[in-house]
């Protein structure tokens, strides 16, 4: 009888009992072009997070690889990011539907909410130790306007946390302003330091990074994991970014929109922070700035540009997707989540995670994340390409009715996928990525899952 009076009833997705911003986005209500789109990944790279990340290649004033293996490690995880970025994009891009509802294709209504907890978690720790060091720019500022008289980190930091929700609470329109505007100020500013490092310290650099023997064995690799552990919750949540980009683009177009302004951003920024913590022997970067510089001009400069980081850094990573998941955890109105993404990235703690004498606790943070998102990025491509070949219902993905509420082959998947990784956590993301993916194909085939798919001439829908 239920089936009965589905059928004479279409399910409309527009009536259904979810929150807004998580319904689909048709190709007309799209907003963001070409240009504002890789300029958000362009803002996102130029950050202080990146820069910490290549600090922490420095350890007691040696590097622990060398220039050229930076850079080669560098390249390989942006090759890597580039093209998960344009394969697990794909799904939001021909659906308009963001990441919280491609997860229920591979974990179901409930199972769905409690796995995005694994992307939200990291990036409100992200944006706490972003929003933390943009204070410490940030109070730099104010000392030097102050003459000294203003020193308090703690209230630059709750006024960044007030003015990044402000502009978040906009949605993607600010968002894609304030991107294009702030990105290429933040890049030239990036430059200039870059350069400013070279000819004043050009001897020190090439002592300490480039002149060192370095390491192509484990280190090395730990470091491209690190590199993909630095963006592995941005590129899982890639469906939140590509459903606001306008229609008409291809795989290939849309990954040449990811890999060049990473490539540019990542690159530079990364060996930036190893240079910084080389010359100076101090891990925290805003502090390596004002201490190398020990200019008043030059402090403002490079703390605009760091305070400027932080909020394109933020907007595009750190705000909106844990907000998608409280809305639909909680079914939140989007001002309310945005308010409390920000109040749980103040009680993170993330002065805990960079000291001025070592930035080891970015590093371990990225490495333990990574332990679920590495089998998480591979369950959910595996669902899409592999056990669906890119078809999906939305009509059904919508229906909490037709959906069921824990699909238990996933989660088993990132069990194990998280278990293996743990027996080598430097390389955790690769590991779990590997284990996970294979996981969930063998489950697949040993426990059958119901998956209903568009109607075919080849497949009838089962509606039961």
């Amino acid at each position: 009888m239920q089936t009965t009076l589905t059928q004479n009833k279409p399910f409309s997705i527009e009536a259904a009992p979810i929150a807004e911003d998580l319904k689909p986005i048709s190709s007309d209500q799209r907003t963001v072009g070409i240009f504002a789109y890789m300029s958000m990944w362009l803002g996102d790279g130029f950050n202080i997070g990146n820069i910490t990340l290549g600090s922490s290649l420095v350890v007691a004033g040696t590097a622990t690889m060398s220039l050229l293996q930076t850079l080669t490690a560098a390249a390989i995880a942006i090759l890597i990011i580039s093209i998960i970025f344009a394969l697990n994009d794909r799904f939001g891009y021909l659906t308009g539907a963001p990441y919280v509802m491609q997860l229920r294709l591979s974990f179901g209504k409930t199972g769905a909410k409690f796995a995005s907890l694994l992307r939200g978690i990291p990036a409100i720790v992200w944006f706490g130790f972003q929003s933390w060091t943009g204070a410490l720019a940030l109070n730099q500022i104010a000392k030097i306007a102050t003459g000294g008289t203003f020193n308090n980190t703690a209230i630059c930091f709750v006024i960044m946390q007030i003015g990044q929700i402000l502009i978040a609470l906009k949605g993607f329109k600010s968002i894609k302003v304030v991107t294009s505007v702030i990105s290429v100020i933040v890049m030239l500013a990036l430059f200039s330091v870059f350069i400013l490092l070279i000819t004043r310290h050009g001897s020190v650099i090439q002592a300490k990074l480039i002149d060192v023997h370095g390491s192509w064995g484990l280190t090395f690799f730990s470091f491209i994991v690190a590199f993909l552990g630095n963006y592995t919750a941005i590129f899982e949540s890639a469906a939140d970014y590509s459903r606001e980009l306008k229609p008409n683009l291809s795989n290939k177009y849309r990954g040449f929109l990811y890999f060049l302004p990473i490539a540019i951003a990542y690159g530079i920024t990364i060996v930036t922070g190893a240079m910084l913590a080389a010359v100076t022997g101090i891990s925290s970067p805003v502090n390596a700035m004002s201490h190398i510089f020990n200019n008043n001009l030059i402090t403002l400069f490079v703390s605009g540009f760091i305070v400027l980081g932080v909020i394109t850094t933020n907007s595009v990573a750190n705000i909106m997707p844990p907000t998608y998941v409280l809305t639909s955890l909680f079914k939140l109105p989007q001002k309310w989540a945005i308010a409390i993404v920000g109040l749980l990235a103040a009680c993170s703690f993330p002065w805990l995670l960079v000291q001025d004498s070592s930035s080891a606790g970015l590093a371990i943070f990225i490495r333990s994340y990574s332990i679920f998102l590495g089998p998480m990025t591979a369950i959910i491509l595996v669902e899409y390409y592999i056990e669906r070949h890119q078809n999906v219902r939305l009509e059904t993905l919508y229906n909490d009715e037709k959906q069921q509420t824990i699909k238990w082959n996933a989660p088993i998947a990132l069990a194990i996928g998280a278990a293996v990784a743990l027996f080598q956590v430097d390389l955790s993301w690769l590991i779990g990525f590997v284990a996970g993916g294979i996981a969930y194909l063998v489950l697949n085939r040993l426990r059958k899952e119901k998956r209903e798919l568009p109607v075919t001439e080849e497949e009838p829908v089962d509606l039961d």
